[in-house]
């Protein structure tokens, strides 16, 4: 397995745009926090690992989403259970170019990031919004809002969240409840981050 700071390398050789060198790191510490919830502390390392390199080939290959993933993540020294966890998070998603991505996610990590992904770019956007520009004082009735709201961030798909959701068989509100802690916890450390990278 390839430590963190290789895997790191790997997505910035990738992946040079703030935004998404910033939504691997969100969703990595997210992981992490999850895994330290459901159980899986002795593998939240293997968690962060998967939400930090979940989106390596969208910046270059936005059409081909999870399916340039393999071949950079090989070319990485990156096992094949990550990259199964990788392109999982697409399932049942029909790409630009055409393809609907079939790779089914199994283990509870992978359903967690198939449903938690989509949502912290919605949560972040609606952190955006705010005067605090922060989730930490962000409650679960303003998110609903926003989340309600078909407007808002509509590149955010509703329908995978909701579908991660079904996967992993929660109620929605449990869903939002817990990844928007998650990113509430763990804002300090990916703003610290992203502050050494500029």
């Amino acid at each position: 397995m390839i430590t963190r700071d290789e895997a790191f390398e790997l997505l910035k050789k990738y992946n040079k745009d703030p935004f998404h060198i910033q939504h691997a790191l969100t969703v990595e510490a997210v992981m992490k926090w999850y895994a330290e919830q459901l159980g899986y502390q002795d593998e939240a390392e293997h968690w962060g690992m998967v939400g930090l390199l979940h989106d390596i080939d969208f910046e270059l290959y936005p059409e081909e989403h999870c399916l340039k993933a393999p071949e950079m993540l090989r070319k990485g020294g990156v096992g094949e259970d990550i990259i199964h966890s990788v392109c999982s998070h697409g399932y049942g998603i029909t790409v630009g170019c055409g393809v609907t991505i079939d790779v089914e996610p199994v283990h509870e990590m992978e359903k967690v990031l198939f449903a938690a992904d989509e949502l912290t770019g919605l949560i972040w956007a609606a952190a955006l919004m705010r005067p605090s520009r922060s989730t930490k004082d962000m409650e679960l009735k303003s998110l609903k809002k926003k989340y309600k709201s078909k407007g808002f961030a509509a590149g955010c798909s509703r329908d995978v969240i909701e579908r991660g959701a079904d996967q992993l068989g929660w109620e929605l509100d449990k869903l939002l409840e817990m990844t928007l802690q998650a990113m509430a916890d763990s804002e300090n450390i990916i703003n610290a981050e992203m502050e050494e990278e500029q």
